[in-house]
């Protein structure tokens, strides 16, 4: 019977093979998997990767559109009030959400970029600092409790020269010395993230700033019907409050809206540089709706004007009309979203709006 087994048994040799050809056959079957996985994996990623470009194409051309019907807005808006553009004409009110096609949603808001102080001005064409700018620029840091030294920081990134305009600036001898060392581009800003650039500005300065100033072309005047309390106050003095009230512009916009039009007028804006008294101290301001409201006190903390009294051409900075705006267009498809930030230019003459830039970042 021993023998009879001993007969059917399996050479070791033989069923070592065996056991090779185990293992081979386990690891063709792992390889296989492990290969099917990748091949599934980039065919999911390929996938995904078309989705989102096909959505991001689609998200373009809805902002695209956005950007039309600002368009006719603003045209339908110039043509029937050219002297003034002022919040509360309807320009000014969020679109939406509305649903462009099924899955598909649109918010789109419109903001006035002359309603904020223009970089660009704080240097003219030939490279010389604008003291009126200057002296404003430097208000409006104090008002946000930022220091003052970051005006010379930014007049040296803008002008044409490899010399300091202050004690305070800051040309290429600091940049060089820098952990990656660069050169200041002496040119006008296209984009306010640059101040992210300068030594030691930092992200918590840029986030207190950025709302209030913007880098459009050179000569672009400052809006008095959509500018901001805190500008207003800064072309007076570093410690006027009147239209910022502590960086809480609630009662200048109830004061927009209840005049129903420009708030403050140009004139009277004007007025409080040429006469501190002025300003409708006492008294009604009648607006370019037509309408009657009381007054502030503009134009002077304690009846002196510290910063911009008697500084020549101070009122020629302000207009009543604007020719740039930002149009912020959110997309969502599905659970993505998308943003678009459009500025569009507004030819005053020809009243055509044409996008001028696009991109997908605020600054």
């Amino acid at each position: 019977m021993s023998a009879r087994r001993r007969r059917h048994r399996s050479p070791p040799s033989l069923r070592a093979q065996r056991g090779m050809a185990l293992i081979i056959a386990i690891l063709i079957v792992a390889l296989g998997t492990m290969v099917a996985a990748v091949v599934a994996s980039e065919n999911a990623m390929t996938a995904r990767k078309g989705t989102a470009v096909y959505a991001f194409d689609q998200s373009v051309l809805v902002a695209q559109g956005a950007e039309a019907i600002a368009a006719y807005g603003l045209r339908q808006i110039v043509q029937g009030s050219p002297k003034a553009l002022y919040l509360g004409q309807g320009w000014d009110k969020p679109l939406g959400p509305i649903e462009v096609m099924p899955g598909m949603m649109l918010e789109a808001t419109l903001e006035d970029l002359q309603g904020r102080f223009n970089l660009n001005n704080l240097v003219n064409t030939d490279g010389t600092p604008d003291p009126v700018m200057v002296n404003a620029f430097n208000a409006l840091l104090a008002h946000l409790g930022l220091e003052q030294k970051w005006t010379g920081y930014i007049v040296d990134w803008i002008d044409m020269d490899g010399i300091p305009s202050t004690p305070e600036g800051a040309e290429d001898s600091v940049y060089m010395g820098q952990t990656v060392p660069y050169r200041t581009p002496n040119r006008y800003i296209t984009s306010t993230s640059e101040l992210l650039a300068l030594p030691g500005f930092g992200y918590d300065r840029y986030q207190v700033l950025a709302p209030f100033v913007a880098a459009l072309p050179h000569g672009s005047k400052i809006n008095v019907c959509t500018a901001h309390g805190v500008i207003l106050d800064s072309f007076i003095s570093a410690d006027h409050t009147e239209f910022s009230n502590g960086n809480n512009e609630d009662q200048l916009t109830k004061n927009r809206q209840n005049a129903g039009g420009c708030f403050p007028t140009l004139t009277a804006y004007q007025a409080a540089f040429s006469d501190p008294k002025t300003w409708l101290g006492t008294g009604t301001q009648t607006t370019t709706a037509g309408q009657t409201v009381a007054a502030g006190s503009l134009g002077t903390q304690n009846g002196v004007n510290t910063a911009t009294q008697g500084t020549p051409g101070v009122g020629t900075k302000f207009v009543q009309t604007s020719n740039y705006f930002r149009l912020t267009s959110t997309v969502s498809i599905g659970s993505t979203e998308f943003n678009v930030y459009s500025l569009l230019y507004q030819d005053s003459q020809a009243q055509m709006v044409r996008p001028i830039q696009r991109s997908f970042t605020p600054d």
